[in-house]
């Protein structure tokens, strides 16, 4: 089983403080094990933890307790040298496009930072090719290039900051409540777009949400967290047609129903 798994944590605990004596615990005694290959959603209503999580895994911020393995190596205590070279392979697409967009940069420079930092490419022409390679992946005409992020729709900027996410070919892909801030349409686009990429690239992806309606239309396996814990995992098939948590019944009881 060690050699399905992408990304395993265990025990995984983080807490922050709120005032003079007062700590919240925002990640309690999580464990939970990633699959080659899969997309699974971590889901849960806001504040449970699910987004705290995901920069622990991806190491942004550090846990006060538990342990983290990528492809069978610990990353939890790795100097920042070593990390770096982990984080490669690790990439996170964000929740809101409008702040994760550097908006003093234009477009085609967005997109070749990490394959300028990494020295991917020896000339500029290897480099261009791959960035028109990219913006061929996420739907994205060339004349955007030399255009800033401010002048694109949010599903465009979504878009944008998926092919920078993608630039380096990485094996594992967050993505932080990356359709909450998009119109219920461009919600479906940028989806179907991530299951396309998904098949194209061999990608695993962690999926963060809130809404149970999109993760029942991409999800393999569904892990709901509540208060800081996981409460259930299983398939997403098991989860939307024979739920055994009460919580989990109560997240799909509140999925609009036409």
């Amino acid at each position: 089983m060690e050699d399905r798994l992408i990304l395993s944590a265990s025990h995984l605990k983080k807490s922050f403080r709120t005032g003079r004596n007062n700590n919240v615990l925002a990640v309690n005694d999580v464990s939970l094990e990633v699959i080659k290959g899969e997309t699974l959603a971590i889901v849960g209503e806001s504040g449970c933890g699910k987004s705290t999580l995901a920069r622990i895994l991806m190491r942004m911020i550090d846990a006060d307790e538990g342990s983290i393995y990528f492809e069978g190596e610990e990353i939890s205590g790795l100097p920042e040298k070593k990390l770096r070279v982990c984080r490669r392979m690790m990439q996170m697409v964000f929740q809101d496009p409008a702040s994760s967009l550097d908006p003093r940069m234009k477009i085609r420079d967005i997109i070749s930072e990490p394959l300028l930092a990494w020295k991917v490419y020896d000339s500029r022409s290897k480099r261009e090719d791959r960035i028109l390679e990219l913006l061929e992946l996420v739907d994205l005409k060339e004349d955007c290039l030399d255009r800033y992020p401010h002048q694109f729709s949010g599903g465009q900027r979504q878009r944008i900051g998926i092919a920078r996410a993608i630039a380096l070919n990485p094996k594992l892909l967050i993505c932080d409540e990356s359709v909450s801030a998009l119109d219920v349409c461009v919600q479906a686009q940028i989806l179907n777009l991530l299951k396309s990429l998904k098949q194209k690239m061999g990608l695993t992806c962690l999926f963060i949400s809130h809404d149970l309606a999109v993760v029942s239309f991409i999800a393999d396996r569904v892990c709901v967290m509540k208060n800081g814990q996981i409460c259930e995992m299983a398939p997403a098939s098991r989860i939307y047609n024979d739920p055994q948590h009460e919580y989990t019944k109560y997240l799909l009881s509140c999925i609009p129903q036409i």
